[in-house]
């Protein structure tokens, strides 16, 4: 089947291009995640539209990827997540919450869908996470996962007395 990609995906090609790909991959997964769209005459001007709104939001050169890298891996990032008593947090931390992170610690602004996560994080402690920056760029950064403040009975009886 023939499809345009609408987003990024790994292995496959990134927005705008026309791939061919078997027909239960797209219908079961690309289209309905929004992922693609299947190719069509008219979709060739959407094909377009979406390469226009890629360069605009991409990083187009190395240069200008190596400085952003440069700027990422300089950045001390902490998140703050509910955990339990044992370390173990109640979720898990997901490419757009380290991208916000990023942005909030002083960094660059990241887009959500080029934060790689090797596995999911699913305990306090400090991580190594990739950042797509351009083709053949990528930044490492250090995220530190700690546990949110968390409120006793105590300060809830407080707040309620204010």
């Amino acid at each position: 089947m023939k499809i345009i990609l609408t987003h990024e995906v790994s292995g496959l090609g990134a927005a705008g291009d026309v791939v061919d790909v078997k027909d239960g991959y797209a219908r079961n997964y690309l289209v309905p995640r929004g992922f693609a769209i299947r190719w069509t005459k008219g979709g060739e001007k959407d094909v377009a539209q979406i390469r226009r709104a890629r360069k605009i939001h991409e990083i187009a050169t190395i240069e200008q990827a190596n400085e952003v890298k440069a700027k990422l891996e300089g950045v001390k990032v902490r998140l703050a997540t509910r955990a339990g008593d044992a370390g173990r947090l109640f979720g898990s931390v997901t490419p757009a919450d380290i991208a916000t992170a990023i942005e909030s610690s002083g960094g660059p602004k990241v887009d959500k869908r080029r934060v790689e996560l090797g596995s999911p994080i699913k305990t306090l402690g400090s991580y190594q996470v990739s950042v797509r920056l351009h083709a053949d760029v990528a930044a490492n950064v250090g995220i530190e996962v700690v546990a949110a403040a968390r409120l006793t009975s105590r300060d809830i009886g407080a707040r309620r007395s204010l």
